[in-house]
Formats: C-alpha cells, sequence, structure tokens
C-alpha cells in the first residue's frame, strides 16, 4: 500500500511554497508552433515619503509645445557684404545709336507743348552742339538773318544746322553762335560730332544762351515750317541723356508724315511782322526820327 500510495502521489499535482503555484504559468506549444509568452508586473506600492511615480506607458510621448520650450537664444547674423550693383543695359529698341546733342556742360530744357513741338535747350555759351546721330548734313545757315522789326519765320532760328540721320528723320540745333569747321551740305558726320556753339542767335538775343533742338523730316528750305519741329522731341531727350541710346523717333515722325503729308501748310508763327511804315512830316516842319536796325 506504502508503494501504491507512493505511486499516486508522484502523478498528482505537484505543490511548491505555500502561496505559488508550481505549475508554469506558460503552455506548452505543440511542436513547431512559436511560442507565446505572457507575463502580468505587479504594481508596487509606493514606499512611504517617496512621490508616486507613474507607470512608463508603451506609447512615445509627445513632445512639449514649442510655447512651453525655453526659448532658443537669439543669435545676431551679419549679413554678407554684396558687390557693387551690376548695371544692366537698357533694352535695344533700335539699330541706331543716339547722343544728346549737348556735349559736357549741365542742360535743363522743357517737357511740354508751348507754341512749337521742339524744346529749348538752356546750356552756356560756346557749349558743344553734337549730332545727335549719324548722318549727312543737310541745311547750314551761318548767318545771323534775323530782325526783330520783321521777325521772319525762316530767320528765326539764326544760326542754324540740320542733318538727316541714318535713321531718316531731321534734326535741327539753331540759336548758334557759331558753325563748326568743315560742316556744310552733303558732309558726312557720325554721332556725337560737333557741328557748332551754343549762343544767342536768332530772336533768342535777349535771353540766354539756348539750343534750338527740334525733330521733323526732310523737306525743302521754302517749307521752313517743317524744320522748326514737327514731333515733340522731351521723351527721346530723357532717353538719351539717361543712358538708352537706342530709343528713336524714326516710327513716331514718319507716322506723323504719313499723315499729315511731307509738305503740310504752316499753321502756327507763319506770318512775319509787316514792315514798319515811312513816317510823315511833323506838323513843325522837323524830320521825322529814323531808327535803323542792323543784323547782330
Amino acid at each position: 500500500m506504502a508503494g501504491a500510495l507512493l505511486v499516486t502521489g508522484a502523478c498528482s499535482q505537484p505543490t511548491g511554497v505555500a502561496g505559488v503555484s508550481a505549475e508554469s504559468p506558460v503552455s506548452v506549444p505543440p511542436p513547431g508552433a512559436t511560442p507565446v509568452v505572457t507575463a502580468t508586473i505587479p504594481e508596487q506600492a509606493p514606499s512611504q515619503g517617496a512621490p508616486p511615480q507613474e507607470t512608463p506607458s508603451q506609447e512615445t510621448p509627445s513632445q512639449e509645445p514649442m510655447s512651453q520650450q525655453a526659448p532658443s537664444e537669439q543669435v545676431s547674423v551679419e549679413p554678407p557684404e554684396g558687390a557693387a550693383p551690376v548695371k544692366v543695359p537698357p533694352p535695344k529698341l533700335s539699330g541706331h545709336s543716339y547722343t544728346f546733342p549737348v556735349r559736357g556742360c549741365r542742360v535743363s530744357y522743357q517737357r511740354r507743348l508751348l507754341v512749337l513741338p521742339k524744346t529749348t535747350i538752356w546750356t552756356g555759351e560756346g557749349c558743344a552742339f553734337v549730332a545727335p546721330v549719324s548722318g549727312v548734313v543737310d541745311e547750314v545757315n551761318p548767318r545771323n538773318r534775323w530782325l526783330p522789326s520783321t521777325d521772319r519765320g525762316p530767320d528765326r532760328e539764326g544760326r542754324f544746322v540740320t542733318i538727316i540721320g541714318d535713321d531718316g528723320v531731321r534734326y535741327l540745333g539753331g540759336h548758334l553762335d557759331s558753325i563748326a569747321g568743315g560742316v556744310r551740305p552733303g558732309a558726312r558726320v557720325g554721332a556725337g560730332q560737333l557741328l557748332g556753339r551754343v549762343g544767342r542767335s536768332g530772336n533768342a538775343r535777349s535771353t540766354g544762351p539756348n539750343l534750338y533742338f527740334a525733330i521733323s523730316w526732310k523737306a525743302g528750305p521754302r517749307y521752313w515750317w517743317v524744320r522748326r519741329g514737327t514731333v515733340n522731341p522731351w521723351s527721346y531727350l530723357d532717353a538719351w541723356l539717361s543712358g538708352n541710346r537706342t530709343l528713336s523717333p524714326r516710327d513716331e515722325t514718319m507716322a506723323l508724315r504719313s499723315r499729315l503729308g511731307e509738305t503740310p501748310r504752316c499753321s502756327v508763327l507763319c506770318k512775319p511782322k509787316k514792315a514798319p511804315r515811312a513816317q510823315p512830316e511833323r506838323d513843325d516842319g522837323q524830320p521825322p526820327v529814323t531808327i535803323t536796325l542792323s543784323p547782330s
């Protein structure tokens, strides 16, 4: 009997330490299967006087908001020194190269229409009047024929030079003090070549020295009112003075000629003054006083 009881006790569930089962908490998987391990971690009781500890979470802790983080230290950054600005040339608007018609002197000029579509370039006496574009000399008037008593239209610009530019446009520079040597009709000139010196000839003799500058198209000397100006020139002067040397008045000039014709009728300041009449004798028998005006 004792041996039988021993065998029976051997087959019963073993017992271990009091309160702890001796049976393995892990179930035995069948052969070839992946074992699954589970475990329970008991919570630890907080000790007296120690702050309670948070149970670690299996999730990734989220970062604190930027407003709750310590502000980063401000770093002063010095910008790198830049190189000198690169000057970009203005767009090329035509195949011609232009230059401002007064060289080497300070200038000012009107930018609005007063009487005729021309401009008065105020500058110093003797300053250089130069060809605004390459071309051929058309007209040259070396004499100052203007008289205030008659104020003839063809003489108002005094000494002047006109050229027909390679762009087909005529340019006039008047009120000159002198004409440059070699400047004669048919002579070839280049842009910037000296044509004369600024003065006060013509009806500018009672004003400061200036250059009468006008843009038109070629017409014979008989149609002197055409050469006095047909196209407002100041936008082109602004461009040439500021560095845009390719802005051309050709399109505007040719369009106006096509609309008005090559020899339109004079419409502004066309008639000269009447010549003064002879003064009658006085009642006292004294001869009248006669004043003779000579060209300046």
